[in-house]
């Protein structure tokens, strides 16, 4: 497993979020890689098809995209996007081989009964690729909001310690702060890529 490199000042992280209209055939998949004393040193924008599958290989593409082999983690705005996109962090981890974070901000009980709602006739497929997801681990940050996080290739200690450096107030941590901010603005002047 490997590590964060918590103790790099300069440790960078891609952090990945979206925007959307749920009109909309698509999400705006907007990516910034921020090192951990809040330089932001790139972006990278992407896609994902509201109630689709193809959000995993959207963020492969866009870390590719970016050719920084000096990203050493992702950082993702939820596992389930673009209305039941499933995210499959195993892959993005296999594929990347460096850790990769979910985070989300609400408990919850689960999305079966939503997803059977949404996709009758195809609701097994996402079903199953949502079970293949880790229990979500709630972690309290310092600011004393609770998140909810899944990783793959760190350890629950290490993701605190990450995200407690990086989010100043509130429970978002800044890179999926601002990258939420770009994604929204983007959306909202209807681009798409």
């Amino acid at each position: 497993m490997r590590s964060l490199h918590l103790e790099k000042k300069g440790l960078r992280g891609l952090a990945i979020a979206e925007s959307f209209a749920p009109n909309s055939s698509n999400s705006i998949l907007s990516g910034i890689v921020m090192r951990r004393d809040f330089i932001i040193d790139d972006f990278v924008f992407g896609s994902a098809t509201l109630g689709g599958d193809d959000a995993t290989d959207s963020i492969l593409k866009m870390y590719g995209e970016l050719d920084r082999p000096d990203v050493s983690y992702v950082l993702i705005s939820g596992l389930i996007v673009s209305m039941y996109n499933i995210i499959d962090i195993k892959k993005l981890f296999d594929s990347l081989q460096i850790p990769i974070i979910g985070v989300s901000y609400n408990d919850s009980l689960g999305i079966e009964d939503a997803i059977k709602h949404h996709f009758p006739n195809s609701s097994e497929s996402k079903i199953f690729e949502y079970n293949k997801l880790n229990k979500r681990e709630k972690i309290t940050l310092h600011t004393s909001h609770d998140i909810f996080v899944r990783k793959e290739g760190c350890t629950l200690n290490d993701v605190k310690h990450l995200l407690n450096d990086i989010t100043l107030h509130g429970s978002i941590p800044e890179p999926i702060r601002v990258s939420q901010l770009l994604a929204k603005r983007l959306f909202e002047k209807g681009l798409s890529f």
